[in-house]
């Protein structure tokens, strides 16, 4: 138990670690959160900052949770620890697979709610990626081709945010049931909660799409940022 608990303790630390108001603050002395969509996420580092800005945030973002569910989680079998099996339901999910999760989900809600930056952050669609691809990589990476397809096509980032968190369960149910893949039941689940947050965590964006008046991308040129062109 002691060891379940210093996993998600140390994983929602290092999610909460804010990095585009960080890089805001060192680079260009400004708080990310009060500019452009106030969002302090890739997105709005992009659009404010600059594409490099935008790569530095997004690399550390995806390395918080792929690190939270790929090591951190493993700090169990590291320290000798015994994890409990796990039985939900009367349903026995694979301990390893379900602590990987949790450790993600941990680091995806410290990115949401960071514990340095009064817990408002950003809306956690990369953080997730990385938690993911520690986890099952063939099914994030169908989740972020359909993202790409989105964006690509309608030029929403958010609308092809939503449209990759509500595509990836579905792409592990069809991986489990269709094709028989040792899914577990575990990642199904979790999954599915922490893709129904990140996609209320867009409840903002959501009604600014069917007013009409979202963000949208005007070039896929490299983006220089408002403020390196005032």
């Amino acid at each position: 138990m002691l060891s379940f608990i210093i996993i998600i303790i140390l994983s929602y630390l290092l999610g909460s670690i804010p990095t585009s108001i960080w890089v805001g603050k060192l680079f260009k002395g400004v708080d990310i959160r009060e500019h452009g969509s106030g969002n302090a996420g890739a997105t709005n580092t992009f659009r404010i900052l600059g594409w490099k800005a935008g790569v530095v945030v997004s690399l550390i973002d995806l390395a918080k949770g792929f690190t939270a569910a790929y090591y951190i989680s493993q700090i169990g079998y590291i320290t000798g620890g015994v994890l409990p099996e796990i039985v939900i339901f009367g349903v026995e999910w694979e301990t390893d697979v379900f602590m990987r999760l949790i450790a993600g989900a941990a680091a995806v809600g410290g990115h949401m709610y960071p514990l340095y930056a009064k817990f408002k952050g950003g809306k956690g669609v990369i953080t997730a990626a990385g938690m993911l691809y520690g986890i099952e990589p063939i099914s994030i990476t169908l989740a972020i081709t359909v993202f790409a397809i989105v964006l690509f096509s309608s030029r929403y980032v958010s609308l092809a945010s939503i449209t990759a968190n509500f595509s990836y369960p579905l792409f592990l149910l069809i991986l489990k049931y269709g094709l028989d893949q040792p899914i577990d039941g575990s990642l199904i689940v979790i999954s599915a909660v922490v893709a129904a947050t990140i996609i209320i965590k867009h409840h903002a964006n959501i009604r600014r799409l069917i007013q009409g008046n979202e963000n949208r991308i005007r070039s896929f040129k490299p983006a220089k940022g408002r403020l390196n062109q005032e």
